[in-house]
Parts: structure tokens; C-alpha cells; sequence
């Protein structure tokens, strides 16, 4: 019989009553003889992989019947650990004890235990699979010992270098380590240096850590920036000829200012029913043809990566910031969605065109808001300033109707960082969300969703964009927080968007609002890239998917292709035979590199913030409470963005306990409190910018005059509970 793992595993599982030694098991199997080296190999292997478990006497069984079970895992920044079943399930929760040799990312076996506070828990027996990972850190040399002090804070152990293996790196100079062994949880890990990133005060290795730290791609190879080079230079002049020519249309692009990939452009004219939108999306599939090694390349990197000061793009600057890029006066080709809407916003037909544009201006988000509101008219918005009128009118009736069918709109504060040449940190703050943000974004949304409508009606796979309902036990536990801050949050088994929405609206005035939205936000599932479409309920639409940014985006360039080999109703044969498998796959991957881009960009933006306050030391606050724990309270600065810990060994006005119910702290004394949501002033106390940390003070209150005093006491603050009506 033949020898494949699946087979062995299916035995096991359906024909073996007990455990049995790999001996036994061969004869139950009828394994003969000239087999049997192989058969054992399969089995070690499976073994090695976690589908079976070695018991005493050389005995094997399947893990899932054994408590035991298989999967990666992800340690926080407290040293817990939790297990993501493979088959799906609840997170196994794994205490900082029972980690074994387990590292973040690692494909680990563990044992079932019980429950630890409610949840599942077990241990880790077996580190099954190392993650592929480069661990970048900080070098230190002390007392003859080298090692090396992890950047990432969800690996606790630091890695001891071997002699001969520093690659001559110095006391503190940051490096990328490689992991050689780690056996024995009682020791620590034992790496190599590999690569030498630089001193930490070095212009560019701050960003350059983050790069090495999350295994972004970095230069384009010399074939690919060839394979670009000639892509580009592609004679276009007979496909313009077979598309709609739309250059005489007024078009234009709104990007930030310093933007120099620009994908989508908009027009929008009043008509007889309405109006009529289109969004023109550069037409980046005609330049990256599928299977060529350009394709695989912006495969691999699945999306570009935003941060501070730079961009690691998914394509080669050649196409995304020039030929591709829909530059003003100049002749692109472009994937128009053409949309028709009557008075009200609603969608009453749409159309999908192979075209060639031509941009009128390339126009900012700053100043597009500028004359939406004062009404001046610059030279440069002078060919535009009328159909940017009706584009305002029509982007306000479709806010207003997808709000009112139940869209969310977590409007969290966005950080903005302006660098100097060098990298440096000349100013940090939020950037503000315009009008005419909303008004970019409200088209491509109605443009996404007619894609997906498009393509849905001829009943063939597409990728979707999907967002799944919450999880019921996550929105109770929201809902008991909320209910402890004074708000009420009703669960039921049909929720609906609309249902978040109105809460969120009751919420908006509060101190705490910010904080309402984010704890609402990290309660839902996050959106993903796949084939079953489900809808998405963030934005309550049924259908959605993402087309409008193929320059920055591989999704989109797959989602374009897809709409142009079903233009005449259905998938050539050829392709359809295979489209399920391409889509799944480009899904799962896709997801995955936006995880590891947002994950990546948010650490960035970390990283430049403490660079920031390490040279405001001392400098006073304004900022409301942000989150709660044992050891302290955490503040966000108000109109800074950047959030740093109070500790509650540097509170000396009184002894206080940890309330968690209440998420509050309370003097025991006084009685005074710190909750979330009070606006409170503080200082920076110090900043720890291997950690990327900043502990806060509180700022001593200024004296109240002696009238202020008088008004103020016997006085005391109620807080007005909002309840949600549904």
C-alpha cells in the first residue's frame, strides 16, 4: 500500500482503539518489510509535526484524542501565551510558566490542563516548528558575556551569542540575530549576529529596525527593477485606441500633498436623475501581466508598507510613482467605474470600462478643504472648482445614507509626525480628518461595492473584502465595561450595524468616547481577504470588495483581472477551473501581510513618537486616562497623540487600590479617584526607547483661589448614564 502521511493519520484515527508502538501499528497496517524505514520515517514525522503523540513505552496516538493539540502561538507583552487551534476553536490560554521553550510565532504542542480564569489553559510540550523570524535587537557586551536584548517585547528572553559569532558588532549597536538553539527553558536561548543595522542615534536605523524587525522586503532586485524598466516602456498606443476615451472629462486626483503614487482619480457632473460619478483606477494589470516575476514580486509583498518619513512600495517607483501613476495632463490607462445616482444618493445603475484618462489637477486634501470652505478659487482649482462642487453634494447624500442603513464610523485620532532630511522629529500631533477625507473616501467605497455587485450579479468567485459579525461573548464582555462607565450597550444574537452605530453616536460627547471606540473596535473581528462572501458589517454593506489602490494593494490588481476575464458573463474555462484556488490563496496571504504592515506601521509610528519626548523630558501635559491597571493608569496627551504610564509608586498624595471592575483607582485616604475618561495634567517623566515606554507624573495642581474654592466645595460631579434605544 502506499505510504502517505494522511493515510497513516486516518488509520490511526478510525481502525486503532488504543496506542500503539510504531511495531504494532506497522503490522495492524500490513507494512512489509522493504517498507518499513520509510513507514517509520512518516510516522517520526507526523510526530514531529503534532498530528501524534509519543507516549511511555514508544506508544503513539493522535494529539486531538489525547488533550493535546497543535497550533501557533502568540505571547503578549506580559509573558502569556495563547494557542490558535488549527481546526479552529477557543485560544488555548498558555500562563508564563508553561511556555516550555516557546517563542511568538512558534508552531507549538500543548497539553490541555483545565480552565485558568474562565478559559481553556494548557502547557507547551513541544516547540513543534520554530517561526520564521529575525529577531533584531539591541547588542550589549558585560562581564565576558555577549548577548543580545530583544526589540520585540513579546520575546522575554535574551539571546546569548556565541564567541566568534558578533560579526565584530559593538556595545550597543542594534543587529539581527539568528536563533541556533534553545532547548532548555532553564537557559537562555543561544543566536548568532547576522547582520549589523547600526548605533540607535544613527539617522535612518530607527526605521531600519522596524524594516529588519517585521521581514519587510527592502531594495528590488536588479532583475525585477529590469523587468519594471521594461514594463514601462510598453507601447500603449493601440490598447488607448480599443478603450473609451474619457480625456476630455474633468477628472482629478485629491491625495496628500506629498503623495507620488497616485491610483485614483474622480469626476462627478450633475444630471437630469441625479448625478454621475466616476472613479478611474490606474490600470496597473495592463503593466504587471500574471505569472511574470513583477507579479510574484508584488505578490510576495502583498501591500505597500506606510512609514514615518518613507514608504516600502509594493512595485518598483518606476510604475507605481510614474507610469501607472495617474499624473495630471498626462494620458493614463485607467478601470473606470461608472456610477449613476439619483437626488438622494441612492445607486441606480453602474458600469465597469476598460479607459484612458487624463487628470486635470493634482489637488491636496488641504486645499480642496480650503475652498469648500472659504469658496476661493485658485488658478489651480479653476478647470475643477465646479465639479468639486457637485462632488461635495454628492459624497454628503451618500454619508448620510450609509450612516442612516447603519455604517460605522470610528473616527479615532490618526497620528501625524513631520521629519526633517534627516529623519528627525520636528513636530507631532493628530491629523485632522477633513471633509474632503470623507469625500475621497465615501467614492471609493461606492466604487468598491459596485465591483463587487458587478461580479457578484454573474455568478463567479471573487475576492472579497468581508468583515464578520462580532463574537457574542466579546460584545458581553463590552457590554459589562460599558455598563461599569455609566453607558448601556444591549446584546442580542441578531445584531446589526445599526445597532453600533447609535451607541457610538450616544458615546460621542463623553470624555471617554475615544476609549469607547477603540475597547468597540478590538470587540470585532477584523476584515479579511476571501472567496465566501459574508458581507461586512463595519460598513453594512453585503457586497464589497477592494479595487480602487492596485499601486499599493495586490487584492485590488487580482480584483481588477478578475473583472476583465468576466466582462462577457463568465470565467474563460481555462480559468475557472483554477480561479477558486488562486483566490483563496492570494487571500490568506494577502491578510497576512496587512496584519504584518499595520502591526509594522503602528510601531513605526511608536518608535518616532518616544523619539519625540525623549527630548521633552520635564515638559507638562494636558490628557484624559486612557486605560487602567494594578500598577498604574495610562494617559493620552491631548493634541500630541502619544500615550504614556502614571505609576502608582509615583503617586504620593495617599496609598491607592486598583478598582478593575471600575477601572478606576482609589485613594484610600481621600478617597479620590482616577478613572477613564478624566481629564488629568502630567509631565514626562522619562522615556525608555529600547522599550519604546514613557512614564508620566502627575502635575501638581495650580492653587485654586479662595472664591473658586468656596464655589467648588460640598459639590459633586454626577455622571449622566446614556442609555441606547433600539
Amino acid at each position: 500500500m502506499a505510504l502517505e502521511s494522511s493515510k497513516i493519520l486516518k488509520f490511526i484515527r478510525a481502525e486503532s482503539d488504543h496506542p500503539m508502538k510504531i511495531k504494532e501499528l506497522a503490522r495492524a497496517m500490513s507494512i512489509r518489510q522493504d517498507q518499513y524505514a520509510s513507514f517509520r520515517r512518516k510516522v517520526k514525522k507526523l510526530i514531529d509535526e503534532g498530528h501524534l503523540v509519543r507516549l511511555k513505552r514508544g506508544r503513539v496516538g493522535p494529539a486531538d484524542q489525547m488533550d493535546v493539540l497543535v497550533g501557533r502561538i502568540s505571547i503578549t507583552r506580559g509573558g502569556v501565551g495563547f494557542v490558535e487551534q488549527e481546526g479552529g476553536g477557543e485560544d488555548i490560554l498558555i500562563p508564563s510558566m508553561g511556555l516550555l521553550t516557546a517563542l511568538d510565532g512558534d508552531k507549538v504542542m500543548a497539553r490541555l490542563t483545565g480552565t485558568h480564569y474562565g478559559r481553556q489553559a494548557g502547557v507547551v510540550i513541544k516547540v513543534t516548528e520554530r517561526a520564521d523570524r529575525k529577531i533584531v535587537g539591541t547588542l550589549y557586551k558585560q562581564h565576558g558575556l555577549v548577548f543580545v536584548k530583544p526589540d520585540n517585547p513579546r520575546i522575554h528572553r535574551d539571546i546569548y551569542i556565541s564567541a566568534g559569532e558578533t560579526k565584530r558588532a559593538r556595545h550597543g549597536e542594534k543587529v539581527v540575530v539568528e536563533l541556533i538553539l534553545w532547548d532548555d527553558q532553564f537557559l537562555n536561548p543561544q543566536g548568532r549576529v547576522t547582520e549589523r543595522i547600526g548605533f540607535p542615534d544613527t539617522p535612518g536605523v530607527d526605521m531600519l529596525t522596524i524594516i529588519k524587525r517585521f521581514n519587510l522586503p527592502e531594495e528590488f532586485s536588479p532583475k525585477i527593477l529590469t523587468a519594471a524598466e521594461k514594463a514601462a516602456a510598453a507601447d500603449t498606443r493601440a490598447e488607448q485606441k480599443r478603450r473609451i476615451d474619457l480625456t476630455s472629462q474633468i477628472t482629478y486626483t485629491i491625495d496628500p500633498s506629498d503623495a507620488k503614487d497616485h491610483d485614483d482619480a474622480v469626476s462627478v457632473v450633475r444630471t437630469a436623475q441625479g448625478y454621475r460619478l466616476g472613479v478611474h483606477i490606474a490600470d496597473v494589470a495592463f503593466f504587471v501581466k500574471e505569472g511574470t516575476a513583477l507579479d510574484t514580486e508584488g505578490f510576495n509583498r502583498g501591500n505597500s508598507v506606510y512609514l514615518p518619513g518613507m514608504v516600502v512600495p509594493m512595485l518598483p517607483p518606476v510604475l507605481s510613482n510614474d507610469i501607472c501613476s495617474l499624473r495630471p495632463d498626462r494620458r493614463r490607462l485607467a478601470h473606470s467605474v461608472i456610477m449613476d445616482f439619483d437626488r438622494s444618493g441612492k445607486l441606480l445603475e453602474w458600469s465597469v470600462e476598460d479607459t484612458v484618462i487624463r487628470s486635470r489637477a493634482k489637488l491636496a486634501y488641504e486645499e480642496v478643504q480650503e475652498f469648500f470652505d472659504t469658496g476661493t478659487v485658485t488658478s489651480k482649482l479653476k478647470r475643477v472648482a465646479q465639479n468639486l462642487t457637485a462632488a461635495r453634494e454628492l459624497a454628503r447624500k451618500l454619508s448620510e445614507r450609509r450612516f442612516a442603513e447603519g455604517s460605522l464610523d470610528f473616527d479615532l485620532p490618526e497620528a501625524k509626525i513631520i521629519l526633517n532630511e534627516q529623519g528627525e522629529v520636528l513636530e507631532i500631533g493628530n491629523r485632522v480628518r477633513l471633509e474632503s477625507h470623507r469625500l475621497v473616501e465615501e467614492f471609493m467605497l461606492a466604487a468598491n461595492k459596485a465591483v463587487a455587485l458587478e461580479v457578484f450579479r454573474k455568478g463567479e468567485p471573487l475576492l472579497y473584502r468581508v468583515h464578520a459579525k462580532p463574537d457574542l461573548e466579546k460584545l458581553h464582555a463590552f457590554s459589562d465595561m460599558m455598563t461599569r462607565l455609566g453607558h448601556t450597550f444591549p446584546v442580542s444574537k441578531n445584531v446589526r450595524p445599526v445597532q453600533f452605530a447609535r451607541f457610538l453616536d450616544t458615546v460621542k460627547d463623553s470624555p471617554e468616547a475615544d476609549f469607547v471606540n477603540e475597547l468597540l473596535l478590538r470587540s470585532m473581528q477584523k476584515a479579511v481577504y476571501q472567496r465566501e462572501n459574508i458581507g461586512h458589517f463595519g460598513l453594512a454593506f453585503t457586497h464589497y470588495t477592494h479595487f480602487t489602490s492596485p499601486i499599493r494593494r495586490y487584492p485590488d490588481l487580482l480584483v481588477h483581472r478578475l473583472v476583465r476575464k468576466v466582462r462577457k458573463g463568465k470565467y474563460p474555462v481555462a480559468f475557472a477551473r483554477r480561479v477558486g484556488s488562486v483566490i483563496d490563496h492570494v487571500g490568506k496571504h494577502c491578510s497576512e501581510t496587512e496584519r504584518t504592515a499595520e502591526t509594522a506601521e503602528r510601531e513605526a509610528v511608536r518608535t518616532k513618537q518616544v523619539a519625540y519626548m525623549a527630548s521633552h523630558l520635564g515638559d507638562e501635559y494636558a490628557g484624559v486616562i486612557s486605560g487602567t491597571a494594578p500598577y498604574g493608569f495610562f494617559v493620552r496627551l491631548d493634541n500630541v497623540g502619544v500615550e504614556g504610564l502614571v505609576r502608582m509608586s509615583t503617586i504620593d498624595d495617599d496609598y491607592y487600590r486598583y478598582e478593575e471592575k471600575q477601572y478606576r483607582l482609589v485613594g484610600r485616604r481621600t478617597g479620590r479617584t482616577y478613572r477613564i475618561g478624566d481629564a488629568v495634567r502630567v509631565g514626562v517623566a522619562a522615556v525608555d526607547r529600547e522599550r519604546n515606554d514613557i512614564d508620566l507624573f502627575l502635575a501638581r495642581p495650580k492653587k485654586a483661589s479662595q472664591a473658586s474654592r468656596k464655589k467648588a466645595k460640598g459639590r459633586m460631579p454626577r455622571r449622566k448614564k446614556r442609555v441606547l434605544k433600539i
